[in-house]
């Protein structure tokens, strides 16, 4: 799911043209995946329907990028990547957001319920 804002700036500091740190759209959903929803890297790869160690590579690329703005006071963009626009679920008894793949069961990939809702 792509990010419902732009981008970050810090704050006291005027911006610097081409100061910026670009983050695609799938080492957005990597980090969201991993560091805010909690998932493994194995769980979050599936998930993006990628390898593991492709989604390794993508996550390690976004943690760099965001140190790299904090430590260098750079503003933060999104942008393109590879990915496609999906129907989005939420799992109600474990709130996990998630897409189906075709053929697959309507329900949570982790807690297996089939208690969803389309969040598009």
């Amino acid at each position: 799911m792509a990010p419902h804002f732009n981008g970050f700036k810090p704050l006291g500091l005027q911006s610097i043209p081409g100061d910026e740190v670009c983050i695609k759209f799938e080492e957005y959903e990597a980090l969201k995946l991993c560091d805010y929803e909690l998932l493994t890297q194995a769980e979050a790869a599936r998930l993006m329907n990628i390898s593991r160690p492709t989604f390794t590579r993508i996550y390690e690329s976004v943690r760099r990028k965001i140190a790299k703005a904090f430590i260098e006071g750079s503003s933060i963009s999104f942008e393109g990547g590879n990915f496609i626009l999906a129907k989005w679920y939420k799992c109600n008894p474990c709130r996990m957001t998630f897409t189906i793949s075709k053929g697959s069961d309507a329900c949570c990939p982790i807690c297996k319920r089939q208690e969803i809702t389309e969040i598009n």
